[in-house]
């Protein structure tokens, strides 16, 4: 990636996984937003489930390394799942978090629901909806061989959102009185 300017912000995205963590790049500039990079760790083939953790750190710290993003935004693990699948998510989540402070990156927690709305309007849409709706904000071929892939880039698009939008978090306010009760700064 291109040497950034001090008016350009990289948001990298990452959906935790334990067989296939994604990861999703972005380039903000100004108010326009650019895609950059999107893949897959895959760690099918490995059976250690320590070792996999272990590689998500190592593999995830290389890439904020080599994409040096100015913020980490992660998919936090969603409720009413397996117990056993929550443990190993939040591991998974915890192994990425653990690279990106370790390298000083603030970051940044939003739901699989959260992201969805963010992206599609719908908080319950497919990912492939997801997917499809991301590659026309964003002007580019998306393939559905690796859903973690563009769920990665979702929530930092979602990030974007937030960042740019202060009227994006709406879940703090779902009335005007709400509204007007956190934000007595905006109304006069």
């Amino acid at each position: 990636m291109a040497e950034k300017t001090s008016s350009q912000r990289v948001i990298m995205g990452i959906d935790p996984g334990t067989n296939l963590l994604g990861y999703g790049i972005l380039l903000v500039d100004g108010r326009r937003v650019h895609y950059v990079d999107m893949g897959v760790v895959d760690l099918r083939k490995m059976k250690d489930p320590f070792a996999k953790i272990g590689r998500i750190y190592e593999e995830v710290g290389a890439l904020m390394d080599r994409y040096n993003p100015d913020d980490i935004a992660v998919e936090s693990p969603f409720y009413g799942i397996n117990p056993q699948v929550l443990l190993k998510l939040g591991r998974a989540q915890g192994a990425a978090i653990g690279a990106a402070v370790s390298r000083g990156l603030p970051v940044y927690e939003y739901a699989p629901r959260k992201a969805k709305m963010s992206i599609t309007g719908v908080g319950n849409a497919s990912k492939e909806q997801v997917m499809v709706m991301l590659g026309k904000i964003l002007k580019i071929e998306m393939d559905n061989k690796y859903l973690d892939a563009s769920d990665a880039l979702a929530i930092a698009y979602c990030h974007y959102n937030q960042l740019t939008n202060p009227l994006a978090d709406t879940s703090a306010s779902s009335s005007w009185e709400k509204f007007v009760a956190a934000h007595p700064d905006k109304v006069k």
